[in-house]
């Protein structure tokens, strides 16, 4: 705790995007629940639900090509703060759909919030490196995906008691201005003397969006230990899209605890992702690069094993502990992953591979929770936790099997100069 302090304490551009993080991640989840809510309060259906959530999925998946190529082309501060500033527009146009429940408007909303959101997520992890010297690297990454977690968890209590107790508009403007907040922290970023935000490429040259991206999706190709990670991403998507629609299943079905219980397991899951980020990190410290592909290994065992367990587990709290467990080894991969991708990704591959990653995930996460819904029909939220679970498992076996096959060698470093601070 005291490195992330010490960080944001001396590190002025790192704690604007960082509180530019905290407070847009945070506006997100009220939107999520107010918009949930206010679909299931006049349609009262649940293919209404899968409707909005296809509607943001879509377009996230749609953005990823073309968010990668901006983000390695184009100034990254600038293109954040325009992503928050169309997102702060759009967040106060729900305003207008609060009435009679206007679906057709929330859904292009909803697709015009998801487009705009990975020129933001994906332009501040690509920027890091440029804001954090190589001896903060591994702090920043740590810091920003554990804020992404308790942002979860804090946000979405927030958010329900938000729009309960004031309504949905209320939420809606809490929102648009949580954007507006997050565009004045990025507006704060300073290079440093001779530095620029506008990532340093080989070749000039006209714009040729597709054959750019192209050209990072080879890159992607080329290293196997991206691959690696890409694939890894896209087999936990598999079981972790079913997660999405099982934690209410077994809230409401298989404990028969209500709303309390499907809020309990997913605050268990957010303490779960905050003691695996903890861990990822104090790992990230001491393990080399053959201790990281090990602990990888071991992380996504617990992940998958643990779910299994959890889905099995007859005694309620037990199961609250070992879906805690899961998710620390899903925190502790996260973590660890981006920290190599990070360290190794030359800065003008940056925003595709990071983008690809978003991209290759969303498909798969759909689709995963759109078969887990349709197996709910004719099979138990048990056995389908069960058959979510073994995924996870399947997919740690194969990167173990990878590594022992010299697969996943280390790619060459691409060291980033010590960057000055500014404060």
């Amino acid at each position: 705790m005291s490195e992330f302090l010490n960080l944001l304490r001396r590190n002025a551009n790192y704690r604007n995007v960082w509180l530019g993080q905290v407070v847009s991640e945070i506006g997100d989840y009220f939107n999520n629940i107010a918009v949930l809510s206010l679909v299931l309060e006049n349609t009262g259906s649940g293919l209404s639900v899968a409707i909005v959530m296809l509607a943001r999925a879509i377009p996230a998946v749609l953005a990823g090509p073309v968010a990668g190529v901006v983000l390695d082309r184009y100034d990254r501060k600038k293109i954040m703060i325009a992503s928050d500033l169309v997102r702060a527009a759009v967040g106060f146009a729900f305003i207008f759909g609060i009435p009679h429940g206007r679906l057709g408007l929330v859904l292009l909303l909803s697709a015009a919030l998801m487009f705009a959101s990975p020129f933001f997520t994906s332009g501040r992890t690509s920027i890091l490196p440029a804001i954090a010297g190589p001896k903060e690297l591994h702090t920043a990454n740590s810091l920003t995906q554990t804020t992404q977690w308790a942002t979860l968890t804090l946000g979405t209590l927030m958010a329900g008691f938000s729009a309960a107790k004031f309504g949905y508009a209320w939420a809606f403007v809490i929102n648009g201005v949580s954007f507006l907040l997050s565009a004045l922290a990025i507006w704060r970023l300073r290079p440093a003397p001779g530095a620029s935000f506008r990532p340093q490429r080989n070749g000039g040259g006209g714009i040729h969006p597709w054959a750019e991206y192209a050209e990072g999706l080879k890159y992607i190709g080329a290293t196997p230990l991206t691959l690696g990670i890409a694939l890894l991403s896209v087999g936990w998507a598999i079981g972790g899209g079913a997660a999405q629609i099982l934690f209410a299943l077994f809230g409401e079905q298989v404990f028969h605890r209500g709303a309390a219980g499907i809020g309990t397991i997913w605050s268990f899951a957010g303490v779960g992702l905050l003691i695996g980020g903890a861990v990822g990190h104090v790992l990230g410290k001491r393990v080399d690069f053959k201790g990281y592909k090990l602990s990888i290994s071991v992380s996504y065992l617990l992940h998958g094993g643990t779910y299994v367990v959890f889905s099995v587990m007859e005694n309620y709290w037990a199961a609250l502990f070992f879906v805690m467990l899961s998710r620390v080894g899903m925190a502790v991969t996260s973590v660890l992953n981006y920290l190599q991708l990070l360290r190794h990704t030359p800065d003008e591959f940056r925003g595709r591979v990071f983008a690809t990653m978003e991209t290759a995930r969303w498909p798969v996460m759909v689709l995963s929770m759109a078969a887990a819904g349709v197996a709910s029909e004719y099979w138990s939220p048990r056995a389908i936790g069960v058959v979510a679970g073994v995924c996870g498992t399947l997919t740690a076996l194969a990167w173990a099997w990878a590594d022992w096959r010299g697969k996943l060698p280390e790619p060459e470093a691409k060291p980033c100069a010590e960057t000055p601070q500014v404060n």
